[in-house]
C-alpha cells in the first residue's frame, strides 16, 4: 500500500508526496504538528496540514531569509528570530561569530522539542550558547523591546493561525522600533503566484511599506512551498539591500552554501513584471 501526503495549495491544486512513514504526530496548544518520512524530501515538518519544511530544500529558504541581510549590514551583534521554531535559521546565524545574542521567539514549545527529537540537522544550533529561547508570542514580545537589534527576522507560519499577528502593521511598526537606528527587518512574503498568497503577499507588503523607509522584495525557489515561487521581504532603516551589498566582505568570512551567493542576491531582487506590478499598486511611497 502507498502512503502520500497532500498540501492543498488552492482549491484546484494539491502538492503530493509519497511517504514511507509518519515518525511523529502530535497536537500541541496552538496546532497540529506531524513528522513525515519521505524517499524524495526526507523528513517533512507539517503543521496543521501544511509543510513548513523538508530535509531536501529547507536549506534554500534558510540561506535566503539569513545570508541576504548578513551579506548587507556591517555590523550584526543582536539578532531577534520570531517563529522559526524549527532552528533552521538560527543555525546559518549562528556560522557568525559576531554574532553575540540571537533572541528566538517562539510560541509554541512543542515545535521546538519536536524538531530537536526528528529534526537535529536543522534544530542542532538551538543549543548554542549564542541562543536564547523565549516562548511567548512575537507580537508581544517585540512591543517591549526599542532600539536594540541590528537585525529581526520574522519567519512565520502562514498568515492565519498561531502565525497571524505577524502580518499587522502593529507588528511592523513594533519591528521598527525594536531596531536600532541601522538595523534590518527580513520576513518571509508568501508566494505572489495563486490568487490568495498573492493577496497576503500584497496586504503584507503594503504595512511594511509604510513602516520602514526603504523596503524591497526578493525570491527564491522553494519546491515544496506553493507554486514553487516564494518571496521575501526586505525592510531597513538605511542599507539598500542591493547597493549596500557587501560581497567581497561577505566572501572572506568563507561561509559554504548550497543557494545563495553574493552574484545570486543581486539577481534575486530583479522581480518578473507581474510580481512588480503586485507591488506596485500597494506602494504609498518608492
Amino acid at each position: 500500500m502507498e502512503l502520500w501526503f497532500s498540501e492543498p495549495h488552492t482549491p484546484n491544486v494539491k502538492l503530493s508526496v509519497r511517504v514511507d512513514r509518519q515518525v511523529y504526530s502530535g497536537e500541541s496548544e496552538y496546532q497540529r504538528i506531524d513528522v513525515f518520512e519521505s524517499p524524495e524530501f526526507g523528513r517533512i515538518l507539517v503543521l496543521d496540514g501544511y509543510v513548513m519544511l523538508t530535509e531536501k530544500d529547507e536549506f534554500i529558504y534558510h540561506e535566503m531569509i539569513v545570508h541576504v541581510p548578513m551579506a548587507v549590514h556591517p555590523n550584526v551583534k543582536k539578532v531577534l528570530v520570531i517563529g522559526a521554531g524549527d532552528g533552521g535559521a538560527v543555525r546559518e546565524l549562528t556560522r557568525y561569530p559576531e554574532i553575540e545574542r540571537i533572541d528566538l521567539v517562539e510560541i509554541d514549545e512543542q515545535v521546538i522539542q519536536v524538531c530537536m527529537d526528528y529534526l537535529p540537522r536543522i534544530s542542532g544550533k538551538l543549543t548554542d550558547e549564542r541562543v536564547f529561547i523565549h516562548y511567548e508570542d512575537g507580537l508581544k514580545f517585540v512591543r517591549s523591546r526599542e532600539d536594540e537589534y541590528d537585525l529581526i527576522i520574522v519567519d512565520s507560519t502562514d498568515p492565519f493561525g498561531p502565525g497571524e499577528g505577524l502580518f499587522t502593521k502593529e507588528f511592523y511598526g513594533n519591528c521598527y522600533k525594536a531596531l536600532k537606528e541601522d538595523g534590518i527587518m527580513v520576513n518571509q512574503h508568501e508566494s505572489p503566484f495563486y490568487e490568495a498568497d498573492a493577496t497576503a503577499c500584497m496586504r503584507a507588503h503594503k504595512r511594511i511599506v509604510e513602516s520602514f523607509p526603504i523596503s524591497r522584495v526578493y525570491q527564491a525557489h522553494i519546491p515544496t512551498y506553493p507554486s514553487g515561487h516564494w518571496l521575501f521581504g526586505f525592510a531597513s532603516k538605511r542599507y539598500h539591500p542591493v547597493h549596500d551589498l557587501d560581497a567581497e566582505r561577505w566572501l572572506e568570512k568563507g561561509i559554504e552554501t548550497r543557494y545563495y551567493t553574493p552574484r545570486l542576491h543581486e539577481g534575486a531582487f530583479c522581480l518578473p513584471a507581474y510580481v512588480e506590478k503586485l507591488l506596485r499598486k500597494v506602494e504609498v511611497h518608492g
